[in-house]
């Protein structure tokens, strides 16, 4: 007898902390962008990933917004052009 042992575990990456203004509380606030990837694991050994979303959480009020690949690399991309802003930026609005 052949035993197999699957499954899946999920991944968190810390992409990026930045200031921005929540949508839901309105207070300027730290963000956190977080990256979860859900893995096909085979025999504890994770082989390839099976979903993959972006969440923004607010620090104040502990709200949690998805966003698109698209809007989490733009915000990665914005935040390294204006690394040396002090301001808060606006939050991107899900088109859906």
């Amino acid at each position: 007898m052949f035993l197999l042992i699957w499954g899946t575990r999920r991944y968190v990456q810390q992409l990026l902390m930045t200031m921005l203004v929540c949508n839901n509380c309105h207070n300027p606030a730290a963000h956190a962008l977080r990256k979860f990837t859900t893995k096909f694991t085979l025999f504890f050994i994770p082989l390839f990933p099976i979903s993959t979303r972006h969440t923004l959480q607010c620090t104040y009020c502990g709200f949690v917004g998805e966003l698109t690949k698209e809007q989490a690399e733009a915000l990665v991309a914005q935040n390294v052009a204006a690394a040396q802003q002090q301001t808060p930026q606006q939050l991107p609005q899900n088109q859906g």
